[in-house]
């Protein structure tokens, strides 16, 4: 959900060691930083409680701290770290604005100034799991603990697990399924990437489509995304018939509405049942 509500550091100002060249590195340089901070701070301003908000000061000490912490060759590459620094630290914030000043750059002509502006954001994601090979429980426990540590994915609820018939025309033996709702920093290419890793860490083979495996993990939902590459869909393309997706689903998220269907979850599952 948007947040309007915006908390804002303009100016801090630096002497570091940031640059491509080595002189730059050796000598080093000024540099300036602004941050917006995006939250819903309705809760703060009503109570006029500081733990409910995000206290600036000790936000600065944390960008400042990164942005010191080492020599980077890019300011994108420092401004992609305070802002990822900061979306870790405060688990309130929706989104960071990062700009990176750096007024002395050696461009070679004269000039104002040269900045970096990027935004990251908090995502949503729903990905449904599966396992039909082994212990499919204790192997979807596992990977929930392989993929949940990763410093940008949360794993905030999960479903119960239940078991059902495979789908396809492949005979295999029964699946245990549920899906899980998470909180990431990632691209989802960046999240399907680290999801392969837990799938190939617990020994996933692709040898038979829609065949028996160790774990299947798949993106069902990225916020409100609509996504069709060569590499991901997004909503997952069969999602809507499948009850082993819609059935956990609807304990964590009965009216999250499809993007491209316009029906909640408790909605495809009542077509679905119905359909038989």
């Amino acid at each position: 959900m948007h947040n309007p509500d915006e908390i804002r550091i303009t100016g801090l100002k630096f002497y570091a060691y940031h640059g491509v060249y080595d002189s730059e590195k050796e000598k080093g340089q000024p540099f300036m930083v602004d941050i917006t901070l995006r939250a819903n701070l309705r809760e703060a301003g009503i109570s006029d409680n500081l733990t409910k908000t995000v206290n600036y000061a000790e936000a600065a000490g944390v960008a400042a701290e990164i942005f010191m912490s080492r020599k980077f060759d890019l300011i994108e590459a420092a401004a992609e770290a305070m802002a990822g620094g900061l979306l870790r630290k405060y688990s309130m914030l929706s989104s960071v604005s990062i700009e990176v000043y750096k007024p002395e750059a050696p461009i070679g002509m004269e000039f104002d100034n040269v900045s970096v502006y990027i935004t990251r954001k908090r995502h949503k994601a729903y990905i449904a799991v599966g396992s039909n090979i082994g212990d499919g429980p204790a192997t979807i426990e596992k990977a929930s603990e392989l993929l949940g540590a990763n410093e940008d994915i949360t794993i905030v609820k999960k479903s119960s697990l239940i078991t059902t018939k495979p789908y396809g025309p492949v005979k295999q033996d029964d699946f245990t399924n549920g899906v899980w709702e998470v909180d990431t920093l990632l691209t989802p290419e960046e999240l399907l990437f680290k999801m392969h890793e837990t799938e190939n860490a617990l020994g996933r083979e692709r040898l038979v489509h829609w065949g028996p495996r160790t774990i299947d993990l798949d993106i069902i939902y990225y916020d409100d995304l609509i996504l069709d590459s060569e590499d991901l869909t997004i909503p997952h393309a069969d999602m809507h018939n499948r009850d082993f997706v819609l059935k956990p689903l609807m304990e964590l998220a009965p009216c999250k509405r499809h993007p491209l269907f316009n029906m909640t979850t408790a909605q495809m599952l009542e077509v679905l049942s119905a359909e038989g």
